[in-house]
């Protein structure tokens, strides 16, 4: 159950205060919680999500259309999928630790609701229809600005981040890039894998998830990252 101080506490983190507050606890509420409440029953982020979905698509759009003027609308479709895509947006939510103030039913806490990238991309969308609700589209664009397009050049890399690693690797004769799960933690219903990339014989990058794949995703988004730096 949300509390007071979280709601404070996670508006501190997105530098905006609500002036209606409702909107916020609705976006951050599943309906699994909604549907687990006899009395005083509050809508869950579903609405929300889906106002937010086409405010994100507009003012990644236009996010788009200034910075590559010359791509094609095919060129710039694609980059947009890899930006707002589940595995993005749940990545880009960490820096708000946004998964710990979401409200679950008790079922799907067990069963490890608050780790899938599906919900938590979900209440992302919500909190940002909030935000256009509540403080209009200035509002909501200054969110996905600072918490979605922060590094852009680099999220396009993450939906398909290992067949990118790979053409890198080959590209460059850099050697053979291999997976290797270091470590497992959770129950077998929520199960957290933890992966390691390496090229040749060096660590690039580590990565979690729940399943493997989503795991190895992510170490080699951070050896891309590593890469390009470089």
């Amino acid at each position: 159950m949300l509390e007071q101080k979280d709601l404070e506490e996670f508006e501190q983190k997105i530098g905006y205060s609500f002036r209606d507050r409702e909107l916020l606890i609705q976006a951050l509420t599943h309906s699994s919680f909604v549907n687990e409440q006899k009395i005083n029953k509050k809508p869950d982020y579903e609405r929300l999500e889906f106002l937010g979905d086409a405010v994100l698509e507009m003012i990644s759009s236009a996010f788009l259309y200034r910075k590559y003027p010359d791509k094609k609308e095919g060129e710039m479709s694609k980059i947009r999928a890899s930006l707002v895509c589940e595995p993005a947006l749940a990545y880009c939510s960490e820096q708000l630790n946004l998964k710990s103030y979401i409200q679950l039913g008790k079922g799907e806490e067990l069963t490890g609701g608050r780790n899938k990238e599906s919900i938590i991309a979900d209440v992302m969308e919500a909190v940002i229809g909030a935000l256009f609700l509540d403080g209009g589209i200035d509002q909501s664009k200054r969110f996905i600005d600072s918490f979605v397009l922060t590094n852009a050049d680099s999220m396009e890399m993450f939906s398909d981040s290992k067949s990118i690693l790979q053409e890198f690797v080959q590209g460059n004769n850099l050697g053979t890039v291999r997976y290797e799960t270091c470590g497992e933690s959770g129950p077998e219903h929520d199960k957290i894998f933890e992966v390691r990339v390496f090229i040749g014989d060096k660590n690039y990058g580590e990565g979690t998830g729940k399943t493997k794949k989503a795991a190895e995703q992510k170490a080699a988004y951070q050896a891309l990252l590593v890469l390009k730096n470089k």
